[in-house]
């Protein structure tokens, strides 16, 4: 018999101030049998600093045709596509050939610099690319937010990120690899 995904229940309030971006969002998150917490609230987090309106989680690691997160207009045209992990570069060609841009946060302390050091010379061409590398010791503390029912805040300003609960914040710098070269 097959495992089920998880079910958890976030409220979070995002506060952009970069993008004067101010929303609090009602958002069920389910994690896949084969998901850490780790990577799920990295998803979280992407969420945070991609917060619109319009982005949604997809179904991720049950399908390989849809990236963790995506951004669709009116008519069904990808605008962003979000990846969370190292995924080849077969899938990141996907992605940027299918939407307006594409932006990776990559984590794990021995497999995403590795990564990329083997594949940051084939990803130069991509314009509409951005990856970020979230740290260990980031990644560690955000999965330590963990409960099935959260109430989060997110704050961003000027590249840093304070997300956390009532009772701990955490403050996240992502490092940027590489960043999108989009025409205006």
């Amino acid at each position: 018999m097959a495992l089920k995904a998880t079910v958890f229940k976030v409220e979070l309030q995002v506060s952009d101030l970069d993008r004067n971006y101010y929303q609090t969002h009602s958002l069920t998150l389910a994690r896949h049998p084969s998901e850490t917490d780790e990577r799920m609230m990295i998803r979280l987090l992407a969420f945070a600093l991609n917060a619109s309106e319009h982005l949604h989680f997809t179904k991720g690691l049950s399908t390989e045709a849809e990236p963790d997160l995506w951004q669709k207009n009116l008519h069904g045209e990808i605008g962003l596509w979000i990846e969370v992990g190292v995924p080849d570069a077969k899938r990141i060609r996907k992605g940027s050939n299918r939407a307006e841009q594409i932006i990776i946060y990559a984590y794990g302390a021995r497999t995403a610099p590795v990564w990329w050091q083997s594949i940051q010379g084939d990803l130069a061409r991509f314009d509409n690319l951005t990856i970020g590398y979230l740290s260990p010791e980031n990644t560690t503390a955000l999965a330590g937010l963990v409960n099935r029912n959260m109430t989060l805040q997110a704050t961003l300003q000027d590249g840093l990120i304070w997300i956390g609960n009532s009772e701990q914040t955490l403050t996240i710098t992502p490092e940027y690899w590489q960043r999108a070269r989009l025409s205006s």
